[in-house]
């Protein structure tokens, strides 16, 4: 069975934010809100500094606290992928999945319930990638089995340094970021 995760090569990111307006186009997602945006971050001190410029989302961890707080099982693991997911019709809006997410990757959608990146597992179903992936310009971002040691993630976290999002917080989170 699937694990899926994404690397993310911060090195050919240039922040254009195409991602974002393709998962806004491809979800619907509600004006003024978004399921993924661009971060950048400034280390060290002149002449020594360095930017990272990085898309960033849920990250589909492995030990999820959206998940485990839910009062109802909306959030949950999805069996196809090991991936986060919402049921709408099952969230009542009461935020705990919100507060619990140490990445703020979620929103209470205008119709009441907690909102959040799929992976655009939709698509992926149907042998696609994620929206995002889709239309990267300069090709950085990679989706795919994380469980796969040949598959293009598994590669590429293996061959360059990279890093995950708040590794303390003990998520496990299936977001890579290349240095």
């Amino acid at each position: 069975m699937a694990r899926f995760g994404m690397v993310i090569d911060t090195t050919r990111c240039v922040g254009c934010m195409d991602c974002v307006v393709a998962c806004k186009t491809e979800n619907d997602v509600p004006e003024g809100f978004c399921r993924d945006w661009i971060t950048t971050e400034v280390k060290g001190e002149f002449p020594e500094v360095q930017m990272e410029i990085r898309s960033e989302r849920c990250n589909h961890c492995d030990n999820p606290p959206c998940v485990y707080c839910c009062p109802t099982g909306a959030s949950h693991v999805e069996e196809f992928g090991q991936t986060v997911q919402v049921t709408p019709e099952v969230c009542i809006g009461c935020k705990a999945c919100l507060a619990a997410c140490p990445y703020d990757a979620r929103f209470i959608n205008p119709k009441g319930y907690a909102d959040k990146c799929t992976f655009c597992l939709h698509r992926v179903k149907e042998g696609l990638e994620p929206a995002c992936v889709s239309v990267c310009p300069t090709q950085c971002m990679h989706f795919g089995d994380l469980d796969d040691p040949n598959s293009e993630v598994s590669r590429l976290i293996k061959s360059r340094d990279n890093h995950t999002l708040l590794p303390e917080a003990g998520t496990n989170p299936r977001i890579f970021f290349l240095t």
